[in-house]
């Protein structure tokens, strides 16, 4: 799972994480939870699997966190709402946090004089924190699939350091399972969608498709020399999504980049080098010809996915 979404929370576990020798004590279940002593249902493994996988990342924080703050975070989270807790709020809560766990873990906190207690942290904001900033924008591509529910009965249980309906091994084999299945799911719709756009296109005006599959349309023509595919070129270039979703720009960044092209996908570079110095070029890349059944490990490039890039060429360098 990926469950570091921005900075606040991702500091706050790699912090919780080493502060070894914390005593923790148990956190109330929200009240909203219904309780399971079996899971019946994949959304219900599912759920409780991610709830193992939650917890055991915040275990060394339980006694710091008000859990049904953090379930109120992540359903907003799954409606589309923004965090409950400002970004400000959840720098300072952050903060706050660490000081209390480098104090409890014998660490000097500067600006605190040895002996002296750490001020309290707000439970309340913590769980906000975690919820709305980590927690919920990560499980929400998938709230469809998970049972909430047994994802916080894992959690509560784990906190409270009762018995789970599984242990780690086991949430870890679900939690596998499921991203395979995820994964080869959405690689069957991307090459669906990829191989209808593709047929079509190529039978647009200007579209030249390569015998690899590669498609490309002149945007703007150039009179300069052509790389080989030994050549470092420079380029500015978008990427995008079938659906128009840029993922890459230098444009955006606001400078060009520099690569060899036997370094990059072999879209690339087949494509760029058909181009001769000072043209723009449309290409559509086929998946085998870009990320191919992997994509890109935690996106945005999902597997099997057809991508389209607009590549100018601005010099070769060797």
């Amino acid at each position: 799972m990926k469950m570091g979404k921005r900075g606040a929370a991702a500091s706050l576990l790699i912090l919780a994480m080493a502060a070894p020798g914390v005593v923790m004590s148990q956190t109330a279940a929200p009240a909203a939870t219904k309780e399971m002593s079996v899971l019946t249902s994949d959304r219900e493994k599912v759920g409780y699997a991610i709830g193992i996988d939650v917890a055991s990342s915040f275990e060394p924080i339980a006694s710091e966190v008000d859990v049904a703050a953090l379930r109120r975070a992540i359903e907003n989270a799954f409606a589309g709402g923004q965090p409950l807790l400002s970004q400000e709020e959840a720098q300072q809560t952050d903060q706050a946090l660490r000081t209390v766990m480098m104090a409890r873990s014998g660490q000097q906190v500067p600006g605190m004089a040895p002996g002296s207690q750490p001020p309290s942290v707000d439970k309340e904001k913590v769980g906000l924190m975690l919820g709305g900033y980590a927690v919920g924008p990560s499980l929400a591509p998938i709230k469809d699939e998970i049972d909430l529910d047994a994802t916080f009965q894992a959690i509560t249980t784990v906190f409270s350091k009762g018995t789970p309906l599984m242990d780690r091994q086991q949430a870890q084999a679900t939690l596998q399972a499921f991203s395979t299945a995820q994964q080869s799911a959405a690689a069957g719709k991307n090459r669906e969608q990829g191989n209808a756009f593709l047929a079509k296109n190529k039978t647009q005006p200007g579209v030249v498709t390569t015998a690899s599959g590669l498609q490309y349309q002149v945007i703007r023509p150039g009179s300069g020399e052509r790389p080989v595919e030994t050549s470092r070129v420079r380029v500015n270039y978008e990427g995008k999504l079938l659906d128009g979703t840029v993922f890459d720009s230098s444009y955006q960044r606001g400078e060009p980049v520099d690569f060899g092209l036997n370094q990059v996908i072999k879209g690339w570079t087949e494509g760029v080098s058909l181009m001769p110095v000072g043209a723009k070029y449309r290409f559509w890349i086929p998946s085998e010809l870009a990320y191919g059944s992997s994509g890109t490990p935690g996106g945005p490039i999902g597997p099997d996915a057809t991508l389209t890039f607009d590549v100018e060429l601005l010099g070769i360098l060797q």
